[in-house]
């Protein structure tokens, strides 16, 4: 009885173990909550600004799910928000034909998860007109037409994988960018997952779900009657909602299968590699969920339910058949694990499962926290997760999702007041405390974008009570956002204060902005004293945080005018599909430094320049990002040009087309280089 009691004791604290090494690799229930949630309000925001001729995006897969895991992909979807997908032709009347495109769906001659799409009304899109094909005097929009069409290959790299355009940002970023096309309505061939959720997700999700309907992305069936016409059916918003729905060791399950998929079972041999995926791992916790057969998932019981999910995994690679969670008559298996692949793959997992357990040794990550509990079976294990990371670890990310998810970029005047009417409703919504912080940051970025549209429309005017009126408006709106932003929040009053010929208040803003990153409990980004840090601002708001003690890099709304000596780069980026400038922080603050000098001072206007020299020149990667080292060196460029030092500038221009893309200037950096030289300005 003692043995039995030991045995059972020793396997609970190996998933104790494993479950500690999970929260630190994938994370705690609290960084995977602020990771979705952030993102969540973004698109929430997002969403409900759209105009009907807006194309949406959408974050998915790993990253969209909360993991942060080394390799994980940068999934995006993009649809036509004026275009949708019916099943039949009694859902059109939910539709005013005048602003929408119809397609309807005929899955009849397509295999299950397939369909073929008819073009009903005309699109105001090339592309979509352009990819249609004709077939028994009906238009059919061809899937690898539109990919053809759709596909912009803005990153340097970029290649066609299945239905997404895909590649790598210096060779560590990977993404996939799919132009799909959205349908309002579930899916009648999906209808029976609808009757099998008697346990689990509940009735809630579930009408979520259906609500929400699905999407289409442009790859067919590779042994269907039309496979280069036909789509396939995506589920990916109720995946994410499914995923959510996870307690944090349901999620943790995943996340082990996906480290064990890439550490182990990819290694096993070249024939098999990437035959599974990270979609069938997934696949594999639904369904065990869904089953019940784990009576309880905690982090005493992590690895049992590991061990079920690697047995169904096994089972179905058997039989060659991995049923689609939505669609179960959709092989997931089927054009890809077959014949001398198939079992090969099968006597590697085979040779794993009878190792049992001891398998995951083979894992790098997971090896020590094993062998730790092996060779002290009565190691004590604290499975709270509050005490796994330290209130900086937590803000470090936080803050950095927070930024990353804080910004938007309106078009003009209307987007931008329809902006703030939708942030106003918002505030009484039942909001969590990481997205009210988030839409807090959000209305910082509105309130800076109204600020410069509202100047750059009455700049140029004989109105001259308007334009005081104006500027006392922009001023008051970019002192509000300072008040509840981020440190950087400040670099928007100075650069405006540049453009409105305010010299001198801007040069005393970004003295203040100068004291502020002196300090030594500063978060820039990512790099924090962590001692300090605590010591300066530990236990405080997050509100109080973000403006005494945290900053982050730069981002100009390309559709607006924020310093007319960047017009050309605006331009460029614009013209190559970016919304957005990326600058570091301390790179436009010596910027602005420099400019506003040169109106008052131009020996500290030349200490500035030398300042920015410097940091361009020499930073390793902790104040100039290696992916804005484009616009910095475009940057030092123009300011070298201003002082008349040609040569300098010329090496700085071509030096920024040496670096990644990221800003899309290169075309800006270009015509810089080619007006040196027509204007016989550089020997």
């Amino acid at each position: 009885m003692d043995f039995s009691r030991n045995v059972e004791t020793g396997f609970q604290h190996l998933c104790e173990s494993v479950f500690v090494r999970l929260c630190q690799i994938v994370g705690t229930s609290v960084q995977v909550a602020f990771r979705r949630e952030t993102k969540e309000i973004y698109e929430m925001v997002q969403r409900r600004v759209a105009e009907n001729e807006d194309v949406i995006e959408m974050q998915s897969g790993s990253i969209r799910e909360g993991f942060r895991l080394e390799g994980s992909d940068f999934d995006y979807m993009y649809w036509y928000n004026d275009h949708r997908v019916i099943w039949d032709m009694s859902q059109s009347e939910y539709y005013y034909t005048e602003n929408k495109t119809l397609i309807l769906s005929d899955s009849s001659e397509s295999p299950p998860g397939f369909t073929l799409l008819e073009l009903l009304t005309p699109s105001r899109y090339r592309q979509v007109q352009s990819a249609c094909v004709p077939k028994n005097y009906r238009l059919f929009i061809s899937s690898s037409l539109f990919r053809q069409q759709t596909q912009k290959h803005d990153y340097p790299g970029s290649r066609e994988h299945g239905p997404c355009e895909s590649g790598e940002v210096l060779g560590r970023l990977e993404y996939d960018f799919a132009q799909c096309l959205a349908c309002d309505f579930w899916p009648p061939s999906a209808s029976s997952w609808i009757n099998r959720c008697h346990s689990w997700p509940d009735r809630r999700v579930v009408d979520d779900i259906i609500r929400n309907g699905c999407h289409f992305v442009p790859i067919g069936n590779p042994i269907g009657l039309h496979e280069h016409e036909e789509w396939r059916i995506s589920f990916s918003v109720a995946e994410h909602k499914l995923v959510n729905t996870m307690n944090h060791c349901q999620f943790l399950t995943y996340g082990l299968l996906k480290i064990f998929l890439k550490e182990v079972i990819d290694k096993q041999s070249a024939e098999t590699n990437k035959l599974l995926c990270s979609y069938h791992m997934k696949t594999a916790v639904f369904w065990v969920i869904q089953q019940n057969v784990v009576p309880l998932w905690c982090p005493q019981n992590l690895l049992v339910g590991f061990w079920v999910c690697f047995k169904l995994l096994l089972k179905w690679v058997y039989k060659g058949v991995c049923p689609n969670f939505f669609i179960p008559q959709n092989n997931l298996f089927l054009t890809k694990i077959h014949g001398s692949a198939q079992r090969n793959l099968f006597l590697q997992l085979h040779g794993l499962y009878e190792k049992g357990l001891v398998c995951l040794l083979q894992s790098p990550s997971i090896r020590s926290y094993i062998t730790d509990v092996l060779y002290n079976p009565r190691l004590s294990i604290c499975t709270n997760e509050g005490r796994m990371k330290s209130e900086c670890e937590y803000d470090v990310e936080l803050f950095s999702e927070i930024d990353g998810n804080g910004s938007l970029a309106p078009q003009n005047l209307d987007r931008c007041i329809k902006c703030l009417q939708t942030l106003e409703l918002m505030i009484g919504l039942p909001l969590t405390q990481y997205q009210v912080v988030t839409l807090q940051k959000i209305t910082a970025s509105i309130l800076q974008n109204t600020s410069f549209t509202l100047h750059n429309m009455y700049k140029n005017t004989d109105l001259n009570k308007q334009m005081y009126i104006a500027d006392r408006m922009a001023c008051h709106m970019l002192k509000l956002a300072a008040k509840f932003g981020f440190i950087f929040d400040m670099m928007y009053i100075a650069i405006y204060y540049y453009k409105a010929l305010r010299y001198r208040d801007g040069l005393s803003i970004t003295e203040i902005i100068k004291v502020k990153l002196a300090q030594p409990g500063l978060m820039y980004n990512r790099y924090v004293d962590s001692e300090r840090y605590t010591e300066a601002v530990g236990g405080q708001s997050w509100s109080t945080k973000m403006r005494q003690a945290v900053a982050h890099d730069i981002t100009l709304n390309n559709y607006g005018c924020y310093i007319d000596e960047l017009t050309t780069e605006k331009e460029s980026a614009l013209q190559n599909k970016r919304s957005e400038l990326f600058i570091p922080l301390f790179v436009m603050l010596h910027f602005v430094e420099f400019l506003c000098y040169r109106h008052i001072d131009t020996t500290l206007a030349q200490a500035a320049l030398e300042e920015l020299q410097v940091l361009v020149r020499h930073d390793q990667g902790q104040y100039v990002s290696i992916l804005y080292r484009d616009i910095s060196w475009e940057i030092l460029g123009i300011c070298q040009q201003m002082t008349g030092n040609l040569q300098a500038a010329l090496f700085s221009y071509q030096k920024s087309l040496t670096q990644y893309p990221w800003n899309g200037i290169h075309t800006a950096s270009q015509m810089r280089i080619q007006d040196l030289h027509t204007t016989d300005m550089v020997e």
